[in-house]
């Protein structure tokens, strides 16, 4: 008797990670290159636009790692809080919560007797376990992790913001902004299309919706430094 071999390659397990590099790498470009055009379409030159080029990397990159560890920590104490509430409620009530399970796997169209076969044999192996994944959608693929976030995010910030500034590092002076403004949007449009296949999702789809925002947000610096540079000058 032939055994058939059966693989296959799910992406939920990158979602912890893969959300905070592609928004961390995201933010670095568009942030830092939003910075260097605003600064040098107010007429500044090569060093002050570099100079606030990098004081936005360092800054942002530190505010990613912090806002990525807090928002997950927070995630994470909810978790935590609806786990120990869960084991409470299975040690104080165990026939109402092998109910309540019976009644999920009913709702997800097993008949009531399979239905409660299922919650006994799976509240014998790991009661807990079994109601975080079936009752609170909690289980080790999607559990958040505060740390690897945050150093995740600081270090794609800091490699997207670096883009931005070698691209004004080396363009003529007075052609900084459209220089930075191309190599961004291509940038964008690598990352937008990298972050989608990383994710299982369509390139093109992944691409568009990355560069639209971050060349709206270029537009937008361009705009208040040239006015700001109008009225300064």
């Amino acid at each position: 008797m032939s055994r058939l071999s059966h693989s296959e390659i799910h992406m939920v397990h990158r979602i912890g990670w893969l959300r905070a590099a592609v928004l961390g790498a995201n933010d670095g470009i568009v942030s830092t290159s939003s910075l260097v055009v605003g600064v040098a379409a107010a007429g500044t030159g090569r060093t002050e636009v570099l100079i606030a080029g990098l004081a936005g990397l360092v800054a942002g990159a530190m505010s990613m790692a912090a806002g990525e560890y807090v928002s997950v920590s927070s995630q994470t104490d909810a978790e935590k809080a609806d786990l120990a509430r869960e084991k409470k409620e299975l040690a104080e009530t165990p026939d109402a919560e092998l109910e309540e399970l019976t009644r999920i796997y009913e709702s997800r169209g097993l008949t009531r007797d399979l239905a409660e076969q299922v919650a006994v044999q799976l509240t014998a192996r790991d009661a807990l376990g079994s109601h975080a994944r079936d009752e609170l959608g909690i289980s080790d693929t999607v559990t958040a992790h505060p740390i690897q976030a945050a150093l995740v995010s600081a270090m794609t910030f800091a490699v997207g913001a670096v883009v931005p500034l070698l691209v004004a590092m080396l363009a003529p002076p007075a052609q900084i902004v459209p220089f930075v403004a191309f190599a961004t949007l291509l940038s964008l449009a690598i990352l937008g299309g990298l972050g989608a296949t990383a994710g299982g999702a369509g390139i093109f789809r992944g691409a568009v919706r990355v560069t639209f925002w971050g060349a709206l947000a270029m537009a937008a610096t361009a705009l208040v430094g040239s006015i700001f540079g109008v009225t300064v000058g």
